[in-house]
């Protein structure tokens, strides 16, 4: 293996959680939380060689998943694709704990998918600032998306 190769398997080693964690705010499927985390995976090896450090590395690792997962959620949708497994329930639902984050999960999953990409980076401890960086707007149009989208999840 070269050196392009091994820090990338480091880099993907330390920033799995990261990436593994945007991967199943787009989706509550297992199979296709992977297929999430395999397509970012090709577009941070596609991107690898242009990133120059100008930014944080963990800043662009979420930038590129948020955007790999955002473009596919907006194909699925417009596929509506009939899930095979109808009324087969994949998590364990009998934890309390487990209730409240599906429930918590579920809201999420309602929001658009930009709205849902702030909602993760905020619950992720990031800065106003951080999130600005990552989604591209101003640190003042963050505080306001998530004013609103907190009032937004209370109504739900």
């Amino acid at each position: 293996m070269d050196n392009k190769e091994t820090d990338f398997s480091r880099m993907i080693r330390e920033h799995k959680s990261t990436i593994y964690t945007v991967c199943y705010m787009f989706s509550n499927d297992k199979q296709e939380v992977d297929d999430l985390f395999q397509e970012v995976l090709i577009k941070l090896w596609q991107g690898y060689d242009s990133f120059q450090g100008k930014s944080d590395l963990r800043t662009w690792i979420y930038r590129v998943s948020l955007n790999a997962c955002i473009s596919i959620d907006r194909k699925k949708k417009r596929r509506k694709a009939q899930p095979l497994l109808e009324g087969i329930d994949l998590f364990d639902k009998n934890d309390a704990d487990n209730r409240q984050t599906d429930l918590l999960h579920e809201r999420i999953g309602k929001l658009q998918a930009f709205d849902r990409a702030i909602v993760l980076l905020w619950l992720e401890d990031m800065s106003y600032d951080e999130i600005a960086q990552i989604v591209g707007i101003s640190v003042k149009n963050v505080s306001v998306k998530l004013y609103r989208i907190k009032e937004q999840l209370k109504q739900m």
